[in-house]
């Protein structure tokens, strides 16, 4: 009987501490869940002075599958998911595969790579407007000094053309985080294997493409499953340089700013948690699908 006291006096102190967390997770994370699909069903006007919450069944969610603007909102979504990813990748991963190099003062250029990723997000926002300026930008500067004609020059942001590209160069920019990912993985990787491959004659090419990549292929995988989360959810960017519009002809309405003003500008929150729930069920579709067309490719070794 002791014995089965002290364990109820364990659990009721493992509870206590563990209370925080419950709370936290309940509150901040559970109910806010279960109140945005209720709110989906509904239609909701939060500052309206009757404040009511009108049952509607499925209405927001045909609503939405008919809307235009959300559709388009997913192509330019779906646009810069596309390109942004894997350049992100790619840049991280050329940048991780110079920085193994046993040369001197690789501390420093190591450092000097990441800075950017650690750089506030607004701020590096605020930058990258001032270097896409269509006139007195520092990028359309430079093009000017090596000789491209004005005619050629992009108007980056104020270019409906040429506004995500402008998106998906800036967030190549920050591929710090990958990068680093992507070193820790490498070094990671057991010199013998390029030992007996050198040994057996194979070029630097292939001991990348049939060693280093296998080998750091579940970091790939991570870094790509993050990467498609993050750009399905992309926000605070577009805001800042647009203002929320999503200009230039709505060129840069992504998913989530278009939910974001549905929300908060036009006041509609049952309709913007139907989006909501459409871009989950977005994102673990892509995610599940993502993960099961690499699984081949993914090889986890001990």
């Amino acid at each position: 009987m002791k014995r089965m006291s002290g364990s109820k006096n364990r659990w009721g102190v493992g509870v206590a501490f563990c209370l925080p967390m419950i709370v936290g997770l309940g509150g901040l994370t559970i109910y806010p869940i279960l109140a945005s699909f209720w709110y989906s069903v509904t239609d909701y006007a939060p500052f309206d002075k009757t404040n009511e919450r009108v049952f509607v069944g499925l209405a927001n969610y045909q609503e939405l599958l008919s809307d235009p603007r959300a559709w388009l909102s997913l192509w330019n979504t779906a646009y810069f998911a596309i390109f942004a990813v894997p350049l992100g990748m790619f840049a991280g991963l050329l940048l991780a595969l110079l920085l193994n190099l046993k040369i001197k003062g690789m501390a420093f250029y190591r450092t000097m790579f990441f800075l950017p990723s650690i750089v506030p997000l607004i701020a590096t926002v605020v930058l990258w407007g001032q270097l896409l300026q269509p006139h007195r930008g520092l990028l359309n500067e430079f093009l000017r000094l090596v000789g491209i004609s004005e005619r050629f020059i992009p108007l980056w942001l104020s270019d409906e053309f040429w506004a995500k590209p402008a998106l998906v160069i800036m967030s190549v920019w920050g591929c710090g985080g990958g990068m680093v990912l992507y070193l820790a993985a490498l070094q990671d990787v057991p010199q013998e294997l390029y030992e007996s491959a050198a040994l057996d004659g194979a070029s630097a090419w292939d001991r990348l493409w049939h060693i280093s990549l296998p080998m750091i292929s579940p970091v790939l995988l991570f870094t790509g499953v993050m990467g498609l989360i993050g750009t399905m959810q992309y926000f605070a960017q577009a805001w800042v340089l647009t203002g929320g519009t999503g200009s230039p002809n709505d060129a840069t309405l992504f998913y989530a700013l278009n939910l974001f003003n549905t929300a908060f500008v036009e006041h509609r929150l049952g309709y913007a948690s139907a989006m909501a729930w459409l871009m989950f069920v977005i994102i673990l579709g892509a995610t599940v699908g993502l993960m099961k067309m690499t699984s081949r490719y993914v090889y986890y070794h001990s």
